[in-house]
């Protein structure tokens, strides 16, 4: 059985659940990964320069992070979302349709790209895959953004690894632990169940997984 978080009474705690969700946002995650494997892997980025490599990295927050948040802030002052938190089933559809586009534009460049990692391309397939998930799994309940953004981020890792032949037992262990803090925050200062926040872990990194199978 799963049960709804209450609202703590802990204000320290609760600053901090909340500083995470906003530093480890869903919409911030496909930046997060580029960042990381320009980092592990700058070998990959060897057919441009270092100047074009920062403009990418922006392009990707740009489209992935700043657009959808642009529309979901548009939403909120047009009156048709109560707020821009996104807190009912219902104003999550048009953030998720806006989204998924946003993602698929990335896959569909990602196809055509030869001077980036390989790997982005089912990365940004699984993303695509897990929004669209979502936005099904919406009409049934209200399935966590961060579970589905932080369950494909430790997927991507993991596949990155099998991907690579690297021994990236830290990173992977880095980021399995911020997915843990994650799903915490969600469940200390949200109104997710369990199920919810588990529900989206699972998703996300399962359309990872199906990118990975199908794509590469």
């Amino acid at each position: 059985m799963t049960t709804t978080t209450t609202t703590s009474t802990h204000p320290i705690l609760r600053f901090l659940a909340q500083v995470v969700s906003y530093v480890l946002h869903p919409l911030f995650i496909p930046t997060y990964i580029f960042l990381l494997l320009m980092t592990l892997f700058p070998y990959e980025f060897a057919g441009i320069t270092a100047w074009q490599l920062k403009l990418r990295l922006f392009s990707v927050f740009w489209m992935t992070a700043f657009f959808p948040a642009f529309a979901v802030f548009l939403l909120w002052r047009l009156k048709f979302s109560e707020s821009i938190y996104l807190r009912t089933q219902k104003e999550r559809i048009i953030p998720y349709i806006i989204t998924m586009f946003f993602y698929w534009w990335m896959h569909y460049l990602s196809r055509n790209f030869t001077d980036q990692p390989m790997v982005l391309q089912f990365f940004y397939t699984g993303i695509f895959m897990a929004t669209s998930v979502g936005l099904i799994a919406n009409n049934f309940y209200k399935i966590s953004l961060h579970g589905i953004g932080m369950g494909g981020a430790s997927m991507a890792v993991i596949l990155f690894a099998f991907y690579y032949h690297q021994p990236l037992g830290l990173v992977i262990a880095g980021v399995l632990l911020l997915t843990g803090i994650v799903a915490s925050s969600r469940l200390y200062v949200s109104d997710h169940s369990q199920k919810e926040v588990y529900m989206g872990l699972l998703v996300g990194a399962l359309c990872q997984a199906a990118a990975y199978f199908f794509v590469m």
